[in-house]
């Protein structure tokens, strides 16, 4: 299992996935907003979502788990 984190802080603007989708390299799972940019953050390797750990409209930290990946 790995965990994907975010790049920075920011307000979780959209979830791309939900527990169970099977995920490529490189695709979207959430898109942040911070400074009124959107900032997609991307599993590194294929696998299953096991669990999403952020709501839209949540704020973030950078290094917070966004998802988990096995």
């Amino acid at each position: 299992m790995t965990e994907i984190t975010a790049s920075m802080a920011g307000s979780v603007w959209k979830v791309l996935v939900k527990a169970g989708d099977e995920v490529e390299e490189d695709q979207d799972i959430a898109i942040l907003e911070s400074m009124k940019m959107e900032i997609p953050i991307a599993t590194d390797f294929d696998g299953v979502v096991k669990e999403v750990k952020v709501n839209e409209g949540e704020f973030v930290n950078e290094g917070d788990v966004i998802a988990v990946i096995e």
